[in-house]
């Protein structure tokens, strides 16, 4: 793997501030299912755009399992996801009707930024030529849209939460609200929103972290208290990069591999419909499995251990009160299992299982470092890396790493075998 950066190392890691890209408009794709994915992204990258009780994945889900449904209407070659169309005209221009879905999906979801997305949309209608085919793809489009997200306006996900705040009590081990910031706890009954694929939220709920005194937290515990602390004197300057790199919204990254490789294989629009719905899906449920476990375990932060430790019951773990991760602020929830780690898994076995591959030469782009960019020559090595970030950034113990991957894994393995399967004449 190579490193890409416009400064040197040590200047990336002088000017590793948590900031968000410039938003402006996305990158013209001539490919709709591109585009409006990079249109998503650009509506969430805005501060303030994404409510803060709802997850950005179940945006992502919505609107690619709308392109999916209407384009799929019209191939035909695959099962609905939801939203079958009887009768849809083989004719219909399945660009006309992606574009008219996401923007139904889209301006439903963030409607003050109907003036923008129309925009988008009359730049995306502009490469359809006119004509029935055009108007047909529209009306499924609208009619899947609608549908779907009616079907999803009592999913849960609007339930407040309140203002809830995770305590350990005395026990130690349970999570607490941790320092810097001490924020409140996120998205703290999310594993009560429906699932797009899975069965239930814990299907695959893992079994519990290590014991307080076992070997295995012992040598978690050791080796984040030296390589995640901020300015580790042991993690090199390319972990510390690393934990910095990935430190942003996961689902982000990976939704502009899946860029990246839908126009590096030249996907179809019906292919890339099918590859982003998979991978949206995956990572809405994959989240809705991860917030199921670590509501139920409840274990405590990095950060919050250490500065304890002197209280967890184990000899070999010493307390260091004045400990602080890498990357400053700890994430608002429980630490096991870690998102990034379930987000990666989950999405480098969709993005292998469409492509039949591992490999691709890529690059990725930092969401918080500017001018950052890492190499990448498959999948598995990317999410392996996003996943042990997490270590360098001072956030997350290994385990809650090696039993993400293990969850995101069998949430992807779930979702492709069961959903969006091809029609066998």
């Amino acid at each position: 793997m190579k490193i890409l950066i416009a400064f040197t190392f040590l200047s990336a890691l002088a000017l590793a501030q948590v900031t968000v890209p410039p938003t402006g408009p996305a990158p013209l794709s001539t490919n709709p299912v591109v585009q409006w994915n990079r249109n998503l992204l650009a509506v969430l990258r805005t501060p303030g755009a994404q409510p803060n009780n709802l997850h950005p994945t179940r945006s992502f889900a919505l609107l690619h399992a709308a392109i999916y449904d209407a384009v799929n209407a019209i191939e035909q070659t695959h099962h609905a996801y939801l939203v079958p169309v009887p009768g849809a005209s083989r004719d219909a221009s399945p660009e006309a009707a992606a574009s008219a879905a996401a923007y139904e999906v889209l301006i439903a979801l963030y409607p003050k930024f109907q003036a923008t997305l129309l925009s988008e949309l009359k730049q995306s209608l502009a490469l359809v030529p006119e004509g029935a085919a055009k108007d047909d793809g529209m009306r499924i489009g609208v009619a899947v849209a609608d549908q779907i997200l009616a079907f999803r306006s009592n999913d849960g996900a609007s339930t407040q939460p309140g203002p809830v705040t995770v305590t350990s009590g005395n026990a130690p081990g349970g999570y607490e609200s941790t320092p810097p910031n001490f924020p409140k706890a996120q998205f703290t009954l999310w594993s009560q929103v429906t699932p797009f694929a899975l069965q239930q939220a814990s299907q695959f709920r893992p079994g519990p972290p290590p014991a307080l005194t076992s070997q295995a937290y012992r040598a978690d515990f050791n080796e984040i208290q030296s390589a995640g602390r901020a300015h580790s004197v042991t993690a090199t300057l390319d972990q510390a990069l690393t934990g910095r790199f990935w430190n942003g919204a996961i689902q982000n990254y990976w939704n502009e591999i899946a860029q990246t490789a839908a126009l590096s294989n030249s996907l179809t629009t019906a292919q890339s419909a099918r590859l982003f719905a998979l991978l949206n899906l995956t990572l809405a449920d994959g989240v809705i499995a991860f917030y199921d476990a670590k509501y139920t375990y409840n274990f405590w932060r990095p950060v919050t251990a250490i500065r304890a430790a002197d209280l967890d019951g184990n000899p070999d773990t010493v307390a260091d009160p004045n400990w602080l991760p890498e990357v400053g602020n700890t994430p608002a929830d429980p630490s096991y299992p870690g998102a990034h780690a379930v987000i990666s898994a989950a999405a480098a076995l969709v993005l292998q299982s469409c492509f039949g591959s591992d490999q691709l030469h890529f690059h990725v782009t930092s969401e918080v470092l500017a001018g950052v960019q890492r190499l990448f020559d498959t999948f598995s090595s990317a999410a392996d890396e996003a996943a042990l970030s997490r270590i360098y950034a001072g956030v997350h113990f290994r385990t809650d790493l090696t039993t993400g991957q293990q969850l995101g894994t069998s949430v992807a393995m779930w979702v492709v075998d069961n959903v969006l399967t091809p029609v066998i004449p």
